[in-house]
């Protein structure tokens, strides 16, 4: 039975074992937390609390340290609703404000913020580009081998890619290649355009002296704004989590980090997912916790932002800043009834 004391008992535990990452013995809890209690006391409920699968006991400490049920249960009980720190605050207001970004680049640097501010992996799940359709198409040269090209869908979402060819390409043919596209594809799903760029081929070969150039470009960066909006930050911070000093589980962790598919489906499972109070979601996989917190930019569209880490986080301080970094984007990006922000 989870009686006050016990759970009084049990968030010392996690508070201790987040700060530590050492497990946690009954002298401790008693020392430290200036608990009015007994040694033999805190020793039993320890035994009940691990029987009713809260606590686990590792193989080289007579200490405990929380299992995967017991921080479901702390994030559902015992989260406090707390504010971000201030001086975070500004720092994530002023890496807005400052800027001038798209959704997609504001989305990065919130993921390069959180990663410091954390010191933990951080990702994000970009607005889905799939079920949008392209408005227009800008490739502005930079000179004969690198161009940059920008695409605007029609919910006025903004992607820029970045072309370098390995032969020389005329302005003239950036501009013939443009205006063709511009005129064949306005409104085609992002999903089908590397798809109908086939049938422009020999449109293009007639028009355009470097088609073979320019068509290879074009498809590769449709294909990637169709489907590469899984993005990633700071993945070399688990390197200094006690909890990935295994060099297989560390393989494992960076493999997942690497397929995109795996991103996309969490959450999938309600069975798997815990949502707190704020509206943060959370995962565990093993040793891992993945936070989400997702952020509209407008009716059709949404995306999340995640801090991946060792089940031992700071839950407390994460949700708080993923929130306010949400906030952040939809005040900044935010669209009503589909027009411009």
């Amino acid at each position: 039975m989870l009686t006050p004391r016990r759970i009084e008992l049990f968030k010392a535990i996690v508070d201790e074992y987040i700060r530590t990452a050492e497990p946690v013995g009954s002298k401790t809890l008693q020392v430290k937390y200036k608990l009015p209690y007994s040694s033999a006391t805190i020793r039993n409920d320890m035994q009940v609390l691990e029987e009713m699968g809260y606590l686990e006991k590792t193989h080289t400490s007579s200490g405990r340290i929380p299992s995967t049920q017991g921080y479901k249960f702390y994030c559902e009980n015992l989260l406090k609703n707390s504010s971000i720190d201030k001086k975070m605050e500004v720092a994530i207001r002023n890496a807005f404000e400052i800027s001038n970004l798209s959704i997609s680049e504001a989305v990065q640097q919130s993921c390069r913020i959180l990663s410091e501010m954390t010191n933990m992996t951080t990702g994000a799940i970009g607005p889905d580009n799939s079920a949008q359709r392209l408005e227009h198409i800008k490739l502005f040269p930079i000179d004969e081998r690198n161009a940059v090209v920008v695409m605007i869908t029609s919910t006025g979402h903004t992607e820029t890619k970045n072309f370098h060819f390995d032969e020389d390409v005329s302005f003239r043919d950036i501009e013939n290649c443009t205006d063709i596209l511009n005129q064949r594809l306005r409104n085609v799903p992002i999903a089908e355009l590397a798809e109908r760029m086939e049938d422009l081929r020999p449109e293009l070969a007639s028009a355009v002296q470097r088609h073979d150039l320019l068509f290879t470009a074009f498809v590769k960066a449709f294909v990637r704004f169709a489907s590469d909006n899984v993005y990633f930050s700071g993945k070399d911070r688990m390197l200094y989590q006690p909890e990935f000093e295994n060099i297989a589980k560390l393989k494992e962790l960076m493999m997942m980090l690497d397929d995109s598919a795996v991103w996309k489906k969490i959450g999938s499972d309600e069975r798997a997912v815990m949502t707190t109070a704020r509206g943060a979601q959370l995962t565990w996989y093993n040793d891992v916790a993945i936070v989400r917190s997702t952020f509209r930019v407008s009716e059709e569209e949404s995306g999340q932002l995640m801090v991946v880490g060792p089940s031992r986080m700071n839950y407390e301080r994460v949700v708080s800043m993923l929130d306010y970094v949400a906030q952040m984007i939809e005040r900044m990006y935010r669209k009503e009834g589909g027009g411009k922000p």
